[in-house]
C-alpha cells in the first residue's frame, strides 16, 4: 500500500486539544481549585483569632468545618455530585437553617433590653456602679487595645500607675503587672503591646459611648475596681461585695444582703424588705416561660388571637382578590378580537414593575385624608388610617393594586399553554363558553398556579412591607400602643422586639416560632388540597 493510499484511508482526527495544550487544560482548573480553597481557608485563618478571643467556639467550629467540607470535595475526585450541591447547601444551612435553630434557642431566653449581658458581667456592673472615689486613690493613664475588632472588642485597659510609673495590663478579670518586653512606653502611657491592636482617642470615645464594649467596663482590684474616665482611669472603692458560694450580694458598710429573686422573665437582687438593689438584669434560659405568656397572659393571648384572624383574612384576600383580578384581565386579553393587546399588557403590568416600597411610600400620601389623591378624587373626606376598619380596607386595596400584575402574568401564561383542540372538541360537542371555561380551562389553569397561589398566600402572611410602609401596623388605641389595628402577625412580632418600649427578643423570637409553625402548618394544608388537581391533569 502506497503512502497516499494509507493518507486517504487514515481516520480523520476527533476535534480537542492539541496535544501540546493537554497539560494546560489539566493545569489551570487545578490552579483555580488552590487558589479558591486557599483563599477561603485563608479567610478562615485570619478570623480564628478574633473568634477564639470572644469564645465564639460553635462559630469557629462552623466555620473550619465548612473549609474541611470545601477542601474535601473540591480537591479531590470522589465527589463529583457534591461540587454542584455544595454552594446550595452551604448557603442554605447559614441563610435559612442557622437562623431558624438561632430564633428558636432565643425563644427559651428572656434576651432583650436589661438581658443582653452575662450574670458575671451584670454583677460587676453592680458593683462599679456603686463604687466611689477614695482620697489618695491610684490614677492611671490609660491605653485601650484589642485581639479583636476595634468597635466591638474584646478590649483589654493597658494602665501606667501615675504615681509610681508601672504598667498594668486590667480586664474584667483582674489586674497583672505588664510585661516590660511586650509593652511600650512612651511618655508614660502604653504606645504599644505585642498582639493587640492600639486604640485611637476617637475609637476609646466610641467603644465608651451607651452600649459599647467599653460602656460600664471595670477592671477588680483587691481594693475595689478600675474604671476608665474619660482617656484615664482611677480605682474606686465599692461598698458592695459578691459571694460566689451563696449567690448573695452584701453592702459591708449597712450589712443588708441581696439575693437574686425571680420577677417575671427576669431575676434582680433583692433584699429581705423587697428592695431592688439595682434595676438591671441579665439573660438567662427560662425554658417555656415566654410561650405560656402567649397564651396565658389575657392581653397578649387577646391580641394575638385577634391579629392571627386579620392575618389570615388579609392573605386570603390579597391571594383571592388578585388572582380574581389578574385572572378576568387575563382572560379579556388573552381573546383575540381585544385590539392592542401589547398595549394594553404593558401597562396592566406598571405596578408590578414598580418597586413595592415605591408604590406603598405614594400609596400612603394617597390615602392621606387632607391631600391625599383618593379623597380628592371621591370628594369624601375620610380618615382612610386613622380608623382600624378604613384602614383595613386602604391596606388590602393596596395590596390588590400591587399583586394583580403578577397573577395576571401567571394566568396569562398558564392560559396560552392550555391546547386549543381541548376547547374546539367541548365547542363541538356543543359546550357553552362558560362551560369550557368552568370545565376544561379552570381545572386546567389550576393545575399550573395552584402552587403558585400556595406561595403567594405564605408570602401575604408574612408580608412585613405592606404594613410597615404603608400604616406601620396602625392605629393604634390609647390603652394598647403594641397593637396596632391593621397588625399582621409578623409586624407584631417586630414590634415587639424592637419597639420603642423596649426590646424583648426573646419573646418575639418564641412568637415568630409560633408563626413559623402556623404558616408550615397552613402550607402544608394547601400543598395536601392540591394533590386533587393532578386527577384533572
Amino acid at each position: 500500500m502506497t503512502q497516499a493510499t494509507q493518507e486517504r484511508s487514515a481516520p480523520p482526527e476527533e476535534p480537542g486539544p492539541r496535544a501540546g495544550s493537554r497539560g494546560t487544560t489539566k493545569i489551570l482548573p487545578l490552579v483555580a481549585k488552590i487558589v479558591g480553597v486557599g483563599l477561603i481557608a485563608g479567610l478562615a485563618v485570619s478570623l480564628t483569632p478574633i473568634l477564639v478571643a470572644t469564645q465564639s467556639w460553635l462559630f469557629l467550629l462552623i466555620l473550619w468545618a465548612i473549609v474541611g467540607i470545601i477542601a474535601a470535595v473540591y480537591v479531590t475526585k470522589r465527589a463529583i455530585p457534591g461540587k454542584y450541591i455544595l454552594p446550595g447547601a452551604i448557603f442554605m444551612v447559614l441563610f435559612i437553617v442557622f437562623p431558624i435553630l438561632l430564633t428558636i434557642q432565643l425563644s427559651f431566653t428572656n434576651y432583650g433590653d436589661g438581658t443582653r449581658g452575662t450574670k458575671e458581667d451584670t454583677i460587676n456592673r453592680i458593683i462599679a456602679n456603686s463604687a466611689v472615689q477614695l482620697e489618695n486613690a491610684r490614677t492611671f493613664t490609660l491605653a485601650v487595645g484589642t485581639e479583636g475588632n476595634v468597635t466591638t472588642g474584646p478590649f483589654t485597659l493597658f494602665l501606667v500607675d501615675n504615681a509610681t510609673g508601672e504598667a498594668y495590663v486590667g480586664t474584667e478579670e483582674g489586674l497583672e503587672p505588664a510585661d516590660p518586653d511586650q509593652v511600650t512606653v512612651e511618655n508614660g502611657v502604653v504606645t504599644a503591646a505585642e498582639g493587640y491592636t492600639m486604640l485611637t482617642r476617637s475609637e476609646i470615645n466610641a467603644a465608651s459611648q451607651t452600649g459599647g464594649g467599653l460602656d460600664g467596663y471595670v477592671v477588680p482590684t483587691d481594693e475595689g475596681v478600675i474604671r476608665p474616665q474619660g482617656f484615664g482611669a482611677v480605682e474606686l472603692y465599692s461598698p458592695l461585695e459578691y459571694d460566689e458560694a451563696t449567690d448573695t450580694i452584701t453592702n459591708t458598710e449597712t450589712g443588708v444582703t441581696y439575693t437574686p429573686q425571680q420577677v417575671g422573665d427576669r431575676q434582680y437582687f433583692v433584699d429581705d424588705q423587697g428592695n431592688r438593689l439595682s434595676s438591671q438584669s441579665w439573660g438567662e434560659y427560662i425554658g417555656l416561660e415566654n410561650y405560656k405568656r402567649i397564651f396565658t397572659d389575657p392581653r397578649i393571648s387577646q391580641d394575638f388571637v385577634g391579629i392571627f384572624i386579620w392575618t389570615l383574612v388579609f392573605a386570603v384576600f390579597s391571594v383571592g382578590a388578585t388572582f380574581l383580578l389578574g385572572l378576568v384581565v387575563a382572560i379579556v386579553l388573552n381573546d383575540d378580537r381585544v385590539k392592542g393587546k401589547k398595549i394594553w399588557r404593558a401597562v396592566i403590568l406598571i405596578p408590578y414593575a414598580i418597586p413595592g416600597f415605591i408604590s406603598l411610600m405614594v400609596w400612603s400620601g394617597f390615602w392621606n385624608t387632607e391631600f391625599g389623591l383618593v379623597n380628592q378624587l371621591t370628594g369624601l373626606n375620610v380618615n382612610w388610617l386613622g380608623d382600624p376598619t378604613t384602614a383595613k380596607f386602604a391596606v388590602l386595596a393596596t395590596n390588590l393594586w400591587m399583586g394583580f400584575p403578577y397573577m395576571f402574568l401567571v394566568c396569562t401564561g398558564a392560559l396560552q399553554a392550555i391546547p386549543s383542540d381541548l376547547k374546539e372538541a367541548a365547542s363541538i360537542d356543543g359546550a357553552s363558553g362558560f362551560t369550557q371555561f368552568r370545565k376544561i380551562v379552570f381545572p386546567l389553569l389550576l393545575v399550573t398556579v395552584a402552587p403558585l397561589l400556595v406561595a403567594s398566600f405564605a408570602f401575604n402572611f408574612n408580608n412585613f412591607n405592606a404594613i410597615q410602609l404603608l400604616t406601620e401596623g396602625g392605629p393604634f388605641s390609647p390603652a394598647n400602643p403594641t397593637a396596632g389595628g391593621t397588625d399582621i402577625l409578623i409586624s407584631y412580632t417586630y414590634r415587639l422586639a424592637f419597639g420603642t418600649s423596649g426590646q424583648a427578643i426573646g419573646f418575639a423570637s418564641a412568637v415568630s416560632v409560633i408563626l413559623f409553625i402556623l404558616t408550615g402548618i397552613l402550607a402544608f394544608i394547601q400543598f395536601r388540597g392540591t394533590r386533587a388537581l393532578e386527577e384533572v391533569n
